[in-house]
């Protein structure tokens, strides 16, 4: 079955009796054929987390809307075979963009990469060779209001759903955050909250630790603390320099930054206060 007429409906709620019979109940009176269910009920915040596949013929908002309204769901309706328009901010290293790029090339990833930005223009012809628009917008103290309004423009006039910092070596101020909230992913190399700020893989060879990850994390005015989408890690031990750590992690950080965006990708995350839920 191909994604026609398929359709993601993915919400939050207060938790309460009857959710699932009643979205499950108007699909089946639509004549609806349901393809993935998963829901979760947050005991500790009362909350309900809910993302549906179906295929049903016509479209569903008109009959979807009322029970929405009833339950107060906080939602999205989304066809299946709709992929999210995506910015990728960058710096100068490479293995993050390379990896999300490529796996959109070979149809593994399923987003639209509209744009690529970047503080400095050492990426240009990556993004080139796979054909997606660069921008080079350059960045210093005395520019850095001019050069996130640019930013900002980009993101609303590229229609940009989301975007992705990969290995974007700039700190957001509280303006364009606010701007981006929910809808903003860094790929940080450590674990959170561990190791935050510049060099964490010197900090964490200095502390000999015997275990290395990444974190994908939503952009929030904390630094590197936002609600936590996915991590991975990797044993090492006392024979790894920092050197060792930081080639090690790279191939760590491409691989969290390209599941998280995946999930985003295909309407399975929601936030869940400072926390999310994961639909995998």
């Amino acid at each position: 079955m191909n994604d026609d007429g398929q359709w993601i409906l993915l919400f939050t709620c207060a938790d309460r009796t009857g959710i699932v019979a009643a979205v499950t109940g108007e699909v089946a009176a639509a004549d609806g054929f349901i393809l993935d269910s998963q829901q979760y009920a947050d005991l500790e915040s009362g909350r309900f987390f809910m993302r549906l596949r179906f295929a049903v013929a016509g479209d569903p908002r008109g009959w979807l809307a009322p029970v929405a309204e009833r339950f107060g769901f906080d939602w999205t309706l989304t066809p299946a075979a709709q992929r999210p328009r995506v910015l990728i901010a960058c710096s100068t290293t490479s293995h993050c963009l390379n990896d999300l790029l490529h796996r959109w090339s070979m149809g593994a990833l399923p987003i639209d990469p509209v744009a690529v930005v970047s503080n400095h223009e050492v990426l240009c012809g990556l993004a080139e060779w796979h054909g997606v628009p660069f921008h080079h917008l350059p960045v210093d103290a005395a520019s850095r209001a001019r050069q996130e309004a640019d930013f900002l423009s980009l993101v609303e006039r590229s229609g940009a759903e989301l975007v992705v910092l990969a290995r974007y070596m700039q700190v957001l101020t509280p303006r364009l955050v606010a701007a981006l909230e929910g809808r903003c992913v860094n790929i940080h190399h450590s674990f959170l909250p561990s190791f935050k700020g510049a060099r964490p893989y010197h900090q964490a060879h200095a502390r000999g630790v015997k275990l290395i990850g990444a974190t994908a994390h939503f952009v929030t005015t904390d630094l590197d603390e936002g609600p936590i989408i996915e991590q991975a890690a990797e044993r090492v031990d006392h024979r790894a320099t920092a050197n060792d750590l930081v080639a090690i992690g790279r191939d760590i950080e491409a691989q969290v930054l390209a599941r998280a965006v995946g999930w985003i990708a295909e309407r399975r995350v929601l936030l869940n206060g400072q926390r999310t839920v994961v639909f995998r």
